[in-house]
């Protein structure tokens, strides 16, 4: 069973290390190991539990935080879908992505936008999302990694 709630400060480690571990998993052979090891490195700060605390949702499985998903904190953006290596394969960022479609629609919001890892432009494409021109990504720890901006329209509730 896969409860989806709010993510608290508490959950900060937990959604740092799931990130870390699905990029290690998903991402090699698409980007560099060197911008892999960029990207992933450090441990989280304090701007990063802020959030957390403010923009995430996670995914838990037996009450393990096994995913993750954040909305905002721009309107109509959606980012840091992760997911643990143990729990793919399964539909949870799918949930993710249709649980945040549905707080959007109820927050009045017409479209929600991304950038996509390479890896991960597929999995959008069958969530409903648009996009193929390449584009570069900044990621707060200075990687810069190519990626593609995706959109989808949201249909009223």
């Amino acid at each position: 069973m896969i409860e989806i709630r709010p993510a608290t400060r508490a959950d900060t480690q937990a959604t740092f290390d799931i990130r870390r571990a699905a990029i290690h998993a998903q991402c090699m052979g698409v980007y560099s190991r060197e911008d892999l090891l960029t990207w992933t490195q450090g441990e989280p700060q304090a701007w990063y539990a802020d959030l957390v605390e403010r923009h995430f949702h996670v995914a838990c499985q037996h009450g393990e935080v096994v995913a993750t998903i954040m909305l905002g904190p721009q309107v109509g953006e959606l980012g840091a879908l992760f997911v643990a290596p143990h729990a793919m394969g399964q539909g949870i960022g799918r949930r993710l992505v249709e649980h945040l479609e549905d707080l959007a629609r109820a927050a009045g919001w017409s479209h929600l936008s991304l950038e996509a890892t390479l890896n991960a432009a597929a999995f959008y494409r069958r969530c409903g999302f648009i996009g193929d021109s390449e584009a570069v990504y900044h990621s707060p720890s200075g990687v810069h990694l190519r990626c593609i901006p995706m959109h989808k329209a949201l249909q009223p509730a």
